[in-house]
């Protein structure tokens, strides 16, 4: 399967990356005919509304080596499992009530050879490690997933960016991020990739102390 467009704002991918991206273009379809972590109508999209769409973190912030990373609510491995393969000297685990969703994640990451992920088939309130970052895609409003997940977050700084709650979102975040501005940065998706998909979705960063 085709990566031209992750390809087009990643050109520096390993062999070994593009194998795994294109891997992963296949699986996801395949997984997703027996339990669905994409919407149907929208798996033909996978490549831009999904995985590129995971990976705009990775423009946002280039994650120090040795970090660790919590993937909050994954599902079937969004953003984590693309940005493991991004980030492969990063550790990243997954965590997600509903346990199909993490049996696909955990399938598509063995059978692409992800080495650098763990999984959690659970509550947020049983994580009790620490990491650097909480990633998290569309899952409930950045106040509601700093208020569980800020126990997560380590002390201890290891990358340029302070440590904090790094989530992708869409539509109008106003009434969302009321109280929390002056720690919070929100920056448009299509100041990185100009396709149409992203002209409504943000990345929002909010430093947890």
């Amino acid at each position: 399967m085709m990566i031209d467009t992750i390809e087009k704002y990643f050109p520096n991918l390993s062999d070994k990356q593009r194998e795994q991206f294109e891997m992963m273009m296949k699986l996801y379809p395949e997984w997703n005919e027996k339990i669905n972590v994409i919407s149907r109508k929208d798996i033909d999209n996978l490549e831009i509304n999904h995985l590129l769409h995971s990976l705009a973190i990775a423009r946002f912030i280039r994650f120090s080596p040795g970090s660790r990373v919590l993937d909050f609510g994954s599902g079937g491995g969004l953003p984590g499992l693309p940005l493991a393969v991004l980030f492969p000297d990063v550790h990243f685990h997954l965590i997600d009530r509903i346990g199909k969703k993490m049996k696909v994640a955990s399938e598509i990451a063995n059978a692409i050879g992800l080495e650098n992920v763990t999984f959690q088939h659970g509550d947020i309130g049983e994580c009790h490690e620490k990491f650097d970052f909480i990633v998290s895609r569309a899952v409930m409003p950045q106040g509601d997933l700093i208020k569980l997940s800020k126990k997560n977050v380590s002390p201890t700084q290891r990358n340029s960016l302070p440590n904090g709650v790094i989530a992708l979102k869409g539509g109008d975040l106003h009434a969302e991020m009321r109280g929390l501005e002056n720690r919070s940065e929100i920056v448009p998706i299509n100041n990185y990739f100009s396709e149409p998909f992203f002209a409504t979705k943000e990345i929002v960063y909010t430093l947890v102390r």
